[in-house]
């Protein structure tokens, strides 16, 4: 994926709203468990004030004891994290044994008989305690005696719990994750999935085997197809105006050009040679312009939108050298044709005829005894003569428009020009170098 892509952005967000989402919900799963545990142990700790309310009397100095104490024997061991602890107003504490010779400090509130209180208190060994208190009313000698219960419970067992469920939580939600990535993914995917078609489809037209992007779409890309398809036809509209116009205003000029080589004529008829030379010159420049604006205007091109249908190249090499084959010095030339018989161009048959027409003219001009033509594995089109070549430092110049090597009539020197109009419409190049029949190899 480039960094800049749709599905990166898609993804990254996913991923990023995925992780965001796991860390809340790790958080507040600890949290949810810790309270779940603190309610359970308050809730134990409820049950063992209810046993001792149950067992709680006063000596008869006035002193609360407990006729028996809780079931739990941690209450037995010393400093073992389970306490409870008996007061009086007079400050007088009884015990249990785990508390050993300490003291559970509870705040100055005050509670109505019956009502239960929770704290988090200091206990021994600078343990934090979840303390359950309650208030119980005795009768000694005529009168009620407040005596203050609490049992108590060191938490550290519950933080040591909650560390213990994160460690096993980690991994689910890391798996968790995984899972909502694979589908994160898959939505992305899946979402996407119609702008490929999109995509497709434009290349369906780009490569002529289409005229519009087809099929159905989702209601929020069809909009955009039916955009792309109103492009792609108003570009075809305006392409064929425009190559109508020039190929008209080519034609317009070739009848006043005509009239001007018949005055040529009768001024060289009259002995006005030399002005008659000076209007040829104009006439033939003109008409090199006319030609090649000609070219130009068959020319279908590649143009981004509807190129054209690939040309099987076979077939339309045979039809060319058979019509050079009649001419005059291809008669007694040898045309070697190298090419596997699905080679194809991606360019239009009127357009590859017009690359091909000039070329091979050009070849059979220029050579001696043979002419070949041939294809390479990756789409490289040669023409090669066994003629006598265009030395390197004038390879440019015959480029130029107008450039001739030889000056026979039959040649207007706009061949090489009109072929690099027409491969330029496809973003295609040409190249000039020697053949290893010794004379030029023409590649494109």
């Amino acid at each position: 994926m480039k960094p800049g892509s749709l599905r990166l952005r898609l993804a990254a967000g996913g991923a990023a709203a995925i992780l965001a989402a796991l860390v809340l919900a790790g958080l507040g799963l600890s949290v949810l468990f810790e309270r779940h545990v603190m309610r359970s142990l308050a809730d134990d700790l409820e049950v063992d004030l209810r046993q001792m309310i149950a067992a709680l009397e006063l000596d008869a100095t006035g002193l609360p004891k407990l006729t028996r104490e809780p079931a739990d024997p941690r209450f037995a061991e010393p400093l073992y994290g389970l306490y409870w602890q008996l007061g009086t107003p007079a400050g007088a504490v009884v015990r249990s044994r785990s508390l050993w010779d300490a003291t559970i400090p509870l705040p100055h509130d005050a509670l109505s008989p019956g009502e239960v209180h929770h704290h988090r208190v200091v206990g021994p060994g600078a343990s934090t305690l979840l303390a359950v208190e309650r208030t119980v009313l005795l009768k000694f000698n005529e009168t009620r005696l407040p005596i203050r219960l609490v049992v108590a419970a060191d938490l550290a067992k519950i933080v040591a719990a909650r560390r213990s469920f994160t460690d096993d939580l980690i991994p689910s939600l890391a798996l968790l994750g995984l899972v909502l990535a694979v589908a994160t993914w898959v939505q992305v995917s899946l979402g996407l999935r119609p702008l490929a078609r999109v995509r497709e489809g434009i290349a369906a037209i780009r490569e002529g085997q289409a005229t519009a992007i087809e099929g159905a779409t989702p209601s929020e890309v069809t909009p955009l197809v039916q955009e792309i398809n109103a492009l792609v036809k108003a570009q075809e509209t305006d392409l064929g105006r425009a190559r109508g116009r020039a190929a008209d205003l080519a034609h317009g000029l070739k009848t006043p050009l005509s009239a001007l080589s018949a005055d040529v004529r009768a001024l060289r008829a009259r002995g006005d040679a030399d002005i008659a030379g000076r209007i040829e010159e104009v006439c033939e420049t003109m008409r090199r312009h006319i030609e090649r604006e000609l070219a130009r205007a068959r020319v279908r091109g590649k143009r981004g939108f509807g190129g054209p249908p690939p040309t099987l190249l076979g077939p339309l090499v045979e039809s060319l050298v058979s019509i050079q084959r009649r001419s005059g010095p291809g008669e007694r030339l040898s045309f070697e044709i190298d090419l596997a018989a699905d080679f194809k161009i991606a360019m239009d048959r009127t357009d590859a005829a017009e690359v091909l027409g000039n070329l091979l003219d050009n070849a059979r001009r220029h050579a001696r005894a043979k002419v070949r033509i041939s294809a390479s594995d990756d789409g490289r089109v040669s023409i090669e003569d066994d003629g006598s070549g265009v030395p390197e430092d004038m390879r440019e110049w015959v480029r130029a428009r107008g450039a001739r090597l030889d000056q026979r009539p039959d040649g207007a020197g706009l061949g090489l020009a009109i072929v690099q109009d027409v491969l330029a419409a496809y973003d295609r190049g040409l190249s000039l170098e020697i053949s290893s029949l010794g004379g030029l190899k023409v590649t494109f």
